[in-house]
């Protein structure tokens, strides 16, 4: 009864956007079953094969709704793994953004009671779900993620037009606004000279070129990218060798404005010479406060 086809296994936190991964699943051929208990994962797939010659695309939801699942996650996931290929995909988003979209929506939390907060029942459930996050082959953070933008990274990561090579990911951040928590790979670039200090680049960004050159022409600078680079180049047909399927590269600064945004680009620059599938951004180019960040 063994396959290679591949399921998608989708948890995570309540509020964090399964619903809406799911749709877009849908809307790109998937077979989508939501709250599945773990225990019938592989009666789910018995009953899969049973009506289907060839197997479709497949993604299940299984989270907190199921109740008393995680003492049995192990040996579901055991077994299932002797079936099938499958993916775990975790869904991470703040504390506050969850708090957040529960009162807009005023949807009740699956752990939530009369006399237990919003707060206290995602607290709990952050708890409950630790172990299963722990099998998890990608972790994905929406708390800032708009609906069309985590439906175009779903897209890219398992459409159908998916490069088959590892996607590749490069994000400039600002430490003030805390780091990514879906990223493999994190690189501080605050030692580097900062261009906030210079009063005619202090309100520009790492894409325009007086500031670009001030980072990138720096010897420090120029020495840290060459070295970082080389390593990427050695880290990553190691992965790709252990089939990891994306990798997201973070480089972060305070703000997330200046140095962190020049050094993004040029490390996609660097990967993209060398046939890789990449893409960069960058998370919070425009949030600085204009009389505060240091970016």
């Amino acid at each position: 009864m063994e396959t290679q086809s591949k399921l998608l296994i989708i948890t995570g936190m309540s509020g964090a956007g399964k619903s809406q991964v799911i749709a877009s699943l849908e809307d790109m051929g998937y077979f989508c079953a939501d709250n599945l208990l773990p225990a019938l994962f592989p009666r789910f797939l018995e009953i899969m094969q049973e009506s289907y010659s060839d197997l479709p695309k497949m993604a299940v939801v299984v989270d907190i709704r199921g109740g008393e699942l995680f003492p049995y996650i192990e040996e579901a996931l055991s077994e299932l793994k002797k079936i099938v290929d499958y993916q775990v995909v975790f869904l991470e988003a703040s504390d506050a953004v969850l708090v957040s979209r529960f009162k807009e929506t005023r949807r009740k939390h699956p752990l939530g009671h009369d006399k237990k907060t919003i707060l206290q029942s995602i607290i709990e459930e952050r708890h409950l779900l630790e172990e299963f996050k722990g099998h998890a082959d990608m972790v994905i953070d929406t708390s800032n993620l708009t609906h069309r933008q985590l439906a175009a990274q779903i897209e890219e990561m398992f459409g159908d037009n998916m490069d088959e090579r590892m996607a590749i990911s490069v994000t400039s951040f600002g430490f003030k606004y805390g780091a990514p928590i879906d990223a493999d790979l994190i690189i501080d670039v605050r030692f580097l000279p900062n261009p906030y200090y210079i009063p005619n680049m202090r309100y520009q960004t790492g894409r325009n070129k007086e500031v670009r050159d001030f980072v990138l022409q720096n010897d420090t600078t120029k020495e840290f990218i060459r070295r970082y680079i080389a390593l990427l180049r050695f880290l990553l047909p190691h992965y790709i060798k252990e089939g990891k399927k994306h990798l997201s590269i973070a480089i972060g600064c305070t703000g997330g404005r200046h140095r962190s945004v020049a050094i993004c680009e040029v490390i996609y620059k660097g990967l993209q010479m060398n046939g890789y599938n990449i893409s960069y951004g960058h998370r919070d180019i425009g949030k600085a406060d204009s009389n505060k960040d240091k970016g």
